[in-house]
Parts: structure tokens; C-alpha cells; sequence
């Protein structure tokens, strides 16, 4: 029926009600723009103040353009004592503590994707479990049986400690990652005669490279910022890494010197980025492996 006064029924959805639901998803996409910025700014500013108080002087703790650029911050770190010797100290711990975890992950979580048991989900529960454990827990125990076995102020002992606590994640993340790869290509070369840690080294590892790569970026990622682990168990000054050594820009100074600070930031940052870049374009390429089974 047509209405009084010759105008037509008003269709659905539209008018005062339409408009209002219009105008409330607008503030709630206004609102969730504005908390997205404000996060992208908690994260921007700290990087902005890192990078002009590398190259002021006169740096404090307010973001503001330095009067003049200078690379003088960088030249007063740029010494044996401050960063050479801390940044190599770094590359020997976190190297072969991330190599140890690696090789040590790929050994465990092999079985654990291939063979069936009743025990295969409560020893990773148990490995998830230790995951959660802080580690200032274990410190005081772990103290105390480094002194025993005289492995205080070692590197080799230092490195042990540090890929043990990385290790259960690491076992999770590599299962995961081998899971993926097809059980048919392994029977393929066990039919050829090759051994089970010819078939891990030779044809599951290289074909899950990405997750490889993406496990050894965690580990060496999180080994590179531990502070706390090396400064209990390392005791001579030539053997502190660089996560330690940053500590002495608050420690033996009068005041923080925040130029100097910022400059050896950004180089102590410089590792762990060249690592993502050099090995971005594989973690891009993913696992393709559906079509390497046919027939």
C-alpha cells in the first residue's frame, strides 16, 4: 500500500537507524585507528630518541633534533674495552650456545615427530612446563653447581647454561617445523639405503630449512639480549659480552652519558639485524613441499 500523501513505504535499513549504525562503526574504527597509533608511537619514540641522541652531544632523555650532527658519540665507544671486545664476546657466547641449541632441538625433536608413543605428549608438556620456569629461579641451584664443578667465569660453561635455557621452545618449534615434511620422502630414502641420521641431515633438514633458519633466529635472538644469566656467571671483565658491558654506562660513570649510551645501542643492535636481512628472503619462502610427493 502507498502511504498517506503519495510517498512509498521507507525500506529497511535506512534512516535514523541506518545512519546511527554508520556513525558508531566510524568512532569505533576512529577509536581502534587512534590505539594503533598510540601503540606505533610507544614504539617510534624510543627508536627516534636512540637515533638523534646518537649523533648530540648534549643528549638527555627528550627527544629533540641535535644543534649539530656529530659522530663523536660513536668515535668514544668505538674501543676495545667498550665494544670490540664485548661485541666479539657476544658473537662466541650467543654463537655456539644457538649452534649447541640448533643441533641439540633437531636430535629431539626428530623422534618426536616421527615416532608414536604414550609418553610423546606428557614429556612435551613437560618441556612446555620448563618453558616457564623464570630463570632467576634456577639461578641460585645452578650457582651453585657451577662452583661445584668449577665452570664459574667460563665461557664453554657460560654457553652450556644459556642453550639448556633455550632448548624446550626450541624443541617445540622444530617439531612443529618437522611435522610438516612428508614421511614418504624419508621411506624413499631409506629404501635407497640411508641410514636414520643420513635421512635427517641429508632430507628432512634441508627441506625445512625456513624453520631451521627461523628456530636458530629465535635462539641467537634471545641468547643475544640475555643481561642476566652472563652477569651471574661471569665474573672477569674481558669475558663479559655486550648484553653485560652496557651496564657499565650506568654503573661507572657519575652521570649517564646518554649520547655514548645511544651510540653503542645502535651498534650493539647492528648484529641481530644483519642476521634478519641476510636471512629475510628465506624466511619468505616457506615449506612448498605438497608437491614433491607424487605417484
Amino acid at each position: 500500500m502507498t502511504a498517506r500523501g503519495g510517498r512509498g513505504p521507507t525500506p529497511r535499513g535506512s534512516g535514523p537507524a541506518r545512519t546511527g549504525r554508520v556513525r558508531r562503526r566510524t568512532r569505533q574504527r576512529l577509536a581502534a585507528d587512534l590505539a594503533l597509533l598510540a601503540v606505533a608511537a610507544a614504539f617510534a619514540v624510543p627508536l627516534l630518541w636512540l637515533l638523534l641522541a646518537s649523533v648530540d652531544t648534549q643528549a638527555d632523555l627528550r627527544v629533540r633534533l641535535p644543534g649539530s650532527v656529530t659522530p663523536d658519540n660513536f668515535s668514544a665507544v668505538l674501543t676495545p674495552d667498550i665494544t670490540f671486545t664485548p661485541m666479539l664476546n657476544s658473537l662466541v657466547l650467543c654463537g655456539s650456545s644457538t649452534l649447541l641449541t640448533v643441533v641439540c632441538a633437531a636430535l629431539a625433536a626428530y623422534p618426536l615427530s616421527r615416532y608414536r608413543s604414550r609418553l610423546t605428549r606428557p614429556y612435551l608438556l613437560t618441556v612446555l612446563f620448563t618453558t616457564c620456569l623464570p630463570i632467576t629461579a634456577v639461578m641460585v641451584p645452578v650457582y651453585g653447581l657451577f662452583v661445584q664443578v668449577n665452570l664459574v667465569d667460563t665461557t664453554y660453561g657460560t654457553a652450556l647454561f644459556l642453550a639448556t635455557s633455550q632448548l624446550p621452545f626450541s624443541i617445540w618449534l622444530m617439531k612443529n617445523f618437522m611435522d610438516g615434511v612428508p614421511l614418504a620422502l624419508e621411506e624413499a630414502a631409506w629404501t635407497d639405503g640411508a641410514s636414520m641420521p643420513q635421512t635427517l641431515v641429508r632430507v628432512v633438514l634441508p627441506l625445512m630449512g625456513p624453520g631451521v633458519t627461523v628456530v636458530t633466529v629465535y635462539t641467537f635472538i634471545m641468547l643475544w639480549g640475555n643481561f642476566f644469566v652472563p652477569f651471574m656467571l661471569l665474573l672477569s671483565p674481558d669475558r663479559l659480552p655486550a648484553s653485560v658491558s652496557i651496564f657499565t654506562f650506568f654503573g661507572n660513570y657519575g652521570s649517564v652519558v646518554y649520547g655514548q649510551l645511544a651510540a653503542f645501542s645502535i651498534l650493539y643492535s647492528t648484529p641481530v639485524l644483519l642476521l634478519y636481512v641476510l636471512i629475510a628472503r628465506r624466511l619468505g619462502g616457506g615449506f612448498a613441499l605438497a608437491g614433491g610427493v607424487k605417484g
